[in-house]
């Protein structure tokens, strides 16, 4: 089984902390976004992963030995494939070609889930979705009676189905799946202006392929601040139903004088005094909280934060947050608010 995971936006939603790091190596309970994407696949494809090709821009030499980790940490071979121009998600498919062989699946790195199915990989292809209430916003599949997929539907205005697309996909013929994402590219057939990996499943289909579903239990997504921090929510929420929150406390970490209220991430050598931590809140390496209340909020390695009230927040690696107390002398039935 080969995985290609398209990851070279520039992640645009997410500034000012995509301005360093790309999206997908952003933090979520103490692991990047597209390594919790890689062990949730390899947990459901119940099959050795050969190869992971990555789809990047220009995120530096850094970046792409931690994909090569990554790839490295489940058995893999990892490879690093350049996006130049943003085209679409069949270019950026087609941007691993070589990649494109056996059996594949395709998940962008903006995309995780909890799932409790293991994959069918008996099936021509797998689109995989998750039923939400507000099915006009994305793009969503119909079904036939026999449950293969009956068409493709962008944002419908008028209820088709509430089978959302989450972004990842299966096929059992990955040379077939290149074969059509060319002929895309070589007629120039676009949608949006874009070439798109639905025009591509499309034809697949029309030609005979039958794709089937696989429903995740929960889609989290990571595309803006607000969606990243409550994925940290869920995540860690989700350790603690599995109880395999045992092990989010680095025994290096130093905590003293200070309140954690789980379920929380804290990695290695931070420093926590004084302190309210939780519940949902993730500390990276090395940061130090003194005197201050965190609630479900990630805070990035070597961040500083003293003296404040913070929540729903997302704090980037070497941040410095410092408040002060206030000196006052407050008459009857006053009211400030800050």
């Amino acid at each position: 089984m080969n995985i290609i995971i398209p990851m070279a936006g520039m992640g645009k939603r997410l500034r000012p902390h995509t301005l360093t790091t790309p999206k997908p190596l952003l933090p979520v309970a103490g692991k990047p976004i597209v390594q919790r994407l890689v062990e949730d696949i390899a947990k459901v494809i119940d099959e050795q992963i050969e190869h992971i090709a990555f789809v990047v821009g220009d995120f530096g030499e850094d970046v792409e030995q931690t994909l090569m980790n990554i790839a490295s940490a489940v058995g893999a071979k990892g490879s690093i494939h350049y996006q130049q121009k943003a085209l679409g998600t069949a270019h950026a498919i087609l941007c691993a070609k070589e990649v494109l062989t056996g059996k594949v699946v395709v998940a962008y790195a903006d995309t995780l889930f909890k799932a409790g199915f293991k994959l069918d990989n008996s099936n021509e292809g797998a689109i995989w979705v998750k039923q939400v209430e507000n099915p006009d916003q994305f793009g969503v599949v119909k079904l036939n009676n026999d449950g293969s997929i009956e068409g493709f539907y962008e944002k419908p205005i008028t209820f088709i189905s509430d089978l959302a697309i989450i972004g990842i996909y299966y096929f059992r013929d990955g040379e077939y799946l290149r074969q059509e994402l060319q002929y895309l590219l070589d007629k120039k057939i676009t949608t949006g202006g874009e070439y798109g990996i639905t025009d591509a499943l499309q034809n697949m289909m029309i030609k005979g392929t039958r794709f089937h579903t696989e429903t995740v239990e929960a889609w989290l997504d990571c595309g803006n601040k607000d969606a990243t921090v409550d994925t940290n929510h869920k995540v860690l929420a989700f350790a603690m139903e599995e109880m395999k929150d045992d092990n989010l406390i680095s025994n290096t970490a130093e905590i003293e004088d200070a309140l954690i209220i789980e379920p929380c991430f804290i990695g290695k050598g931070a420093i926590i005094t004084h302190s309210v931590l939780g519940p949902y809140v993730s500390v990276g390496d090395n940061v130090v909280i003194h005197q201050s209340v965190v609630r479900n909020s990630i805070i990035q390695s070597n961040a500083i934060i003293e003296n404040k009230l913070i929540e729903n927040s997302m704090i980037g690696k070497f941040a410095q947050l410092k408040g002060r107390f206030d000196i006052l002398s407050l008459g009857d039935y006053n009211e400030i608010e800050d």
